[in-house]
């Protein structure tokens, strides 16, 4: 078929029809925001997730509201998790995943107080060195730390 006469009848069809199919047609995936949040003494907060894989530790996050900026949705998630107000997010790095297909937006982060599990899906909070994170910390997890904290570090000072 050539492609003037395929343009032809997509031009024909009615805007909601294309809008529809074009939408259908596209890969879906979610976006998430996460932070590294790193106190004065170079510790980095870490949450005992109830529903996380592994041994539950990891860093806060999740996913991103309709409309929410990133850096917005790092703050809120910070607030219901660990009762917990940043003074400052720095964006760290992006990067995709492709099982779910997601994005995810980390931040590297400065709190503004202290951390308390207050969530339903949160067990604890706690402070860890870099160097002695939790054992069983899963592997991913350790490397969106050293990443954040390795690209991030002129940026903390």
């Amino acid at each position: 078929m050539n492609k003037e006469l395929l343009g032809s009848v997509w031009r024909r069809l009615p805007r909601k029809v294309r809008h529809w199919t074009a939408r259908f047609g596209k890969t879906r995936f979610t976006v998430t925001a996460a932070a590294v949040v790193v106190n004065d003494e170079g510790r980095v907060l870490l949450l005992d997730h109830v529903f996380r894989a592994g041994n539950g530790w990891g860093i806060p996050g999740g996913f991103i509201d309709g409309g929410e900026q990133p850096e917005d949705a790092v703050r809120r998630e910070l607030r219901e998790e660990a009762d917990m107000e940043l003074a400052s997010a720095e964006f760290a790095f992006a990067r995709s995943l492709s099982n779910p297909s997601q994005i995810e937006i980390i931040f590297l982060c400065r709190p503004a107080g202290r951390a308390r599990a207050q969530s339903v899906e949160i067990k604890s909070a706690a402070w860890f060195a870099p160097d002695a994170l939790p054992p069983g910390l899963v592997t991913d997890q350790r490397r969106l730390i050293e990443r954040a904290l390795k690209d991030g570090a002129k940026r903390l000072d």
